[in-house]
């Protein structure tokens, strides 16, 4: 074997010497250099699935709802009168005066009847089953060692 660093050491056997006579020789050493290359590559560790789904869960809600009901009454009352009475208003209650003329010796206003309207408000409550979404993530490492799925065909 070679070696690649030879020594600085010149033997004796290597340069003949001669009496008496100066030899000028020149000895040639080689010098040799190591260097550094480096590279990098990507080398694939896992992967990662994420799958999303959108779940839907009925809730139930009350709601407050109003309706409003009216009631008529009918009161005959066959009074006469020297002027048509107004509309008037007792509590919830609106007044519409009904008239007629009668025919007498004298003409006279006659209130035969009142109809009475009633307002009256009643409130109940309505279940209602409202669909809410909400989406869930599920998150998963798959293994490099694995084989990886086939790519989707190109359709062009």
């Amino acid at each position: 074997m070679n070696n690649p660093f030879p020594s600085d050491d010149v033997s004796a056997s290597n340069m003949p010497l001669k009496k008496d006579k100066v030899v000028e020789e020149s000895v040639v050493i080689p010098l040799l250099e190591e260097q550094l290359h480096v590279e990098k590559q990507l080398v694939e560790t896992g992967r990662v699935r994420i799958t999303k789904t959108v779940l839907e869960e009925p809730q139930t809600v009350q709601i407050p709802l109003t309706s409003e009901t009216v009631e008529i009454e009918r009161v005959s009352l066959n009074q006469y009168v020297d002027e048509p009475p107004l509309t008037r208003q007792e509590g919830e209650t609106t007044i519409y005066p009904v008239l007629k003329e009668v025919l007498v010796v004298e003409k006279r206003l006659m209130l035969i009847e009142e109809i009475r309207v009633t307002r009256r408000q009643s409130q109940t409550r309505q279940t209602l089953s409202v669909p809410l979404r909400r989406e869930d993530v599920r998150i998963e490492r798959i293994d490099a060692t694995s084989e990886r799925p086939a790519p989707p065909e190109s359709s062009l």
